[in-house]
């Protein structure tokens, strides 16, 4: 598993560049809310880390992982966002739910970047269970939250490289 050997929250490998002057939107999960709530907290205080003011992060809640493509969807088409990043958590059950889920939530994510042209950050946890998802918002794997938001203000950054 990739992350038993990285956290999610170092980013000392890599410059993260400013996120001053940009807006970003987030779609958040009200599902799993224990750990979407921490992967939202995380991916606040990262972005203001970097530089993002309150005013540039709007955030609007979903009722489950499956809607993040529609709400991410729905804050490009009447937001002026820079970036939009998704935050879910998805834990495996006894059924097949878990795969038609993550599956369709990833190619949602992946079809309305392309569509808009805009990055379109996926951060949901997909895990075998509770506990993982646990150790992957604030726990000692760090937060999907962190990585999603420094993805999200990399991504500007570039988008803005290739448009000058």
């Amino acid at each position: 598993m990739a992350t038993a050997y990285k956290n999610l929250s170092d980013f000392s490998e890599s410059e993260v560049p400013s996120a001053e002057g940009f807006k970003f939107g987030i779609a958040v999960s009200e599902w799993n809310q224990k750990v979407t709530g921490a992967l939202l907290h995380g991916a606040i205080e990262t972005l203001k880390k970097y530089g993002a003011s309150e005013e540039q992060i709007v955030v609007h809640a979903v009722p489950g992982t499956f809607e993040l493509s529609t709400g991410a969807q729905l804050l490009l088409e009447y937001g002026d966002f820079d970036a939009v990043i998704c935050l879910g958590c998805v834990v495996q059950g006894e059924t097949r739910h878990f795969d038609f889920i993550c599956d369709a939530v990833s190619h949602g994510i992946t079809n309305v970047a392309l569509q808009y042209k805009k990055p379109v950050i996926f951060g949901v946890l997909t895990t075998d269970n509770m506990q993982q998802a646990i150790e992957r918002s604030g726990g000692r794997h760090g937060n999907k939250g962190d990585e999603a938001a420094v993805t999200a203000i990399k991504m500007v950054e570039f988008a803005k490289k290739m448009k000058n």
